[in-house]
C-alpha cells in the first residue's frame, strides 16, 4: 500500500512539474532557455533538462534558436478538444447585454490588436457599435488593454515596444513605460478601462477571460462616455459576474 501510494505521489509531482514547465511555455510564445524555465518554475536545472527531454520526445515541446517552445503536438490536442468559447459565451453575452443595455464585445487576442467576435449591440439611441471581425488597437481599448494585462511582463513589453504606439486621440498613451504601470494595475484589480482613449467620446471596461483555451479572449463593454462615469461601478460589477458565469459554464471554477 504505502509503495503504491509513494509510486502515485511520485507520478504526480513528475506531471506538475511537466505541467508547470508547459505553463511557463506558454506565455513566451518565441522560447525560452532552460536558464529561464528553471527561474519561472523555481525547478532544478536539471530536472528540467530531463523534463524538457522527454517532452520534445513527445513533441510537446520543441527546440529552436531562441530556445524551447511549445511543441506541434499541443496544437493537435488542442484543436482535438476545441471548444466554440464564443458559442458557449453567446447567451451570458446577451444577458450582460440586456442588463446594462451597453454594447457588449468578446475579443481575441492577436499580436497588437484584439478582434471582435461577437458582439451584442445596446438597444439605446445612443450607444457605441462596431462591426464584428474589427482589430482594436490593443493599447487604448479596454478588452486590448485588459488582454495585455494576461500576457507576461516580457511579452507584454515585446509587444508595446514592436513599433511606435498610435495616438488614436488625445487621451491615448503611446509611452510604452506608462502603459506597463497601467498593466500592473489591471494585473491587480482584474479589470481594464478605457476612457476615451480610442476613440473620442467612447468609454470601455475590459476583463480577460480564464477559458483553457490556447486563444486569448476578452470581454469588454463600449459605453458613450456621457453616461460612464455614472455607471461605472455597476457596470463593472456586472462584467465581473458575466466572465465568472462564462469561466464556470466552461468548467474553469
Amino acid at each position: 500500500m504505502s509503495e503504491t501510494g509513494g509510486n502515485d505521489s511520485g507520478g504526480k509531482q513528475v506531471v506538475a512539474r511537466a505541467a508547470a514547465i508547459l505553463n511557463a511555455l506558454e506565455s513566451e510564445p518565441r522560447g525560452m532557455s532552460l536558464g529561464r524555465i528553471a527561474k519561472a518554475t523555481d525547478l532544478p536545472r536539471t530536472t528540467v533538462h530531463r523534463l524538457v527531454v522527454s517532452l520534445e520526445a513527445q513533441q510537446l515541446v520543441a527546440s529552436g534558436s531562441e530556445g524551447i517552445r511549445l511543441g506541434p503536438a499541443l496544437a493537435r490536442l488542442a484543436a482535438a478538444a476545441h471548444v466554440d468559447v464564443a458559442d458557449i459565451a453567446r447567451p451570458f453575452v446577451e444577458s450582460l447585454g440586456r442588463r446594462t443595455r451597453e454594447t457588449v464585445d468578446l475579443s481575441v487576442y492577436r499580436g497588437r490588436h484584439a478582434v471582435s467576435v461577437d458582439q451584442f449591440a445596446s438597444d439605446q439611441e445612443l450607444r457605441v457599435v462596431s462591426p464584428v471581425g474589427t482589430a482594436f488597437p490593443i493599447h487604448c481599448t479596454a478588452h486590448g488593454k485588459a488582454l495585455l494585462a494576461a500576457l507576461s511582463v516580457t511579452e507584454a513589453e515585446r509587444v508595446l515596444n514592436e513599433s511606435p504606439l498610435e495616438a488614436r486621440t488625445p487621451a491615448s498613451v503611446t509611452d510604452a513605460t506608462a502603459l506597463m504601470r497601467q498593466l500592473a494595475t489591471i494585473r491587480q484589480g482584474g479589470v481594464a478601462v478605457d476612457r476615451e482613449e480610442h476613440a473620442e467620446g467612447v468609454c470601455g471596461l475590459g476583463i480577460v477571460l480564464n477559458t483553457g483555451a490556447t486563444e486569448r479572449y476578452a470581454l469588454s463593454l463600449a459605453v458613450p462616455s456621457q453616461r460612464f462615469a455614472r455607471q461605472q461601478e455597476k457596470l463593472e460589477a456586472a462584467l465581473r459576474q458575466c466572465a465568472a458565469e462564462i469561466e464556470s459554464k466552461l468548467g474553469m471554477t
